[in-house]
């Protein structure tokens, strides 16, 4: 999301909290691999085998925040796990192009079909989780279940999903001047996660090195004006419409992981808690479990505990369903 949204929960709220963890490992063991995508070149890591997992990421992040995620959804599950870099991020390209919500869905889209990835559950935070989420209402059949932490299904508004006096500075974010900010001085790396999250030097380092230029964060700059608020821009408002318009189609359980206090959907965001509840009628199936005290970068901040739910919501599926086979099977023998 944006720096001034972070904010939002204001200094008191972060501090009582007293979120104090270790730096999560910053070694990122897998090999790079490589598919084109709409003639653009997407990096991914995998990891395991067996029916797939799609993590995606959101901003201004890369597959890099699920390193510490991957290997164990992967053991526990039995699951190849897989955490691909939007187009703009990590190893993937960085063309110098209009970015757009339906562009950047169109290569989660082709990156599904390029890997014929079927039976897929969708992990999915911050901006993936709005983009990912629209691929997965157009796509119902390739999916088995969708998992999201930190996110958005919806269109905003300054009234309801800004503080007051984080309006302005959003909108500056979404000026020409504002990119400026996001672009030249790298903020949202340099100073958005460093501050909300116990990372180490090297871990930011490789966030920085995947994104070392002004060109280069085209993508990261991008997203502020691409969120869709008040209507506006509306491409993006017309997006996130379909996408909930979209919600009707998609008939399998669905996890909310929602940390204390979160951001986007957060205990001092009365319109955030709301906005879930909304969610809750489009998609009655869905599930919202506590996080635990968490943040924004939840990958970030607590890895282990992305990995325990993430796991857990994946092995419960599995044994529902083997248990609903093994009925069937007694049924046709009676």
């Amino acid at each position: 999301m944006g720096h001034d949204q972070i904010h939002q929960l204001g200094e008191n709220e972060m501090s009582n909290t007293n979120i104090c963890r270790a730096s999560p490992s910053a070694e990122f063991p897998f090999e790079p691999r490589f598919v084109e995508v709409l003639g653009h070149r997407i990096h991914y890591v995998m990891e395991g085998e067996g029916a797939p997992v799609l993590f995606v990421h959101g901003n201004p992040t890369s597959s890099y925040a699920f390193r510490n995620v991957l290997g164990a959804v992967a053991h526990a599950t039995g699951r190849c796990c897989i955490a691909m870099d939007l187009l703009g991020f990590g190893k993937s390209d960085k063309p110098q192009l209009e970015y757009s919500c339906r562009l950047h869905a169109h290569i989660i889209d082709g990156f599904i079909e390029a890997l014929d990835l079927r039976q897929l559950a969708l992990v999915a935070e911050d901006w993936g989780g709005f983009l990912g989420g629209y691929v997965m209402t157009q796509r119902p059949k390739r999916f088995e279940t969708a998992i999201f932490m930190e996110t958005f299904l919806w269109p905003m508004t300054y009234e309801d999903d800004f503080d007051p006096q984080f309006v302005m500075p959003f909108k500056l974010m979404r000026s020409p001047v504002g990119g400026l900010f996001s672009k030249g001085m790298n903020l949202m790396i340099n100073k958005l996660i460093p501050e909300h999250c116990p990372i180490s030097k090297e871990s930011l380092d490789y966030y920085r090195s995947s994104l070392p230029t002004y060109r280069s964060r085209r993508a990261l700059g991008d997203f502020p004006r691409l969120l869709p608020t008040n209507g506006q821009p509306v491409a993006s408002h017309t997006f996130a419409i379909d996408l909930q318009a979209g919600l009707a189609n998609v008939d399998f359980p669905v996890l909310w992981i929602k940390a204390d206090p979160g951001v986007i959907v957060s205990i001092a965001n009365p319109c955030g808690m709301r906005r879930l509840d909304e969610l809750r009628v489009r998609l009655p199936q869905l599930e919202v479990r506590d996080f635990g005290p968490g943040y924004h970068f939840l990958t970030e901040e607590n890895p282990e505990q992305v990995a325990a739910m993430v796991g857990g919501w994946l092995n419960e599926l599995a044994s529902t369903v083997l248990a609903s086979d093994s009925s069937q099977i007694s049924d046709r023998r009676s």
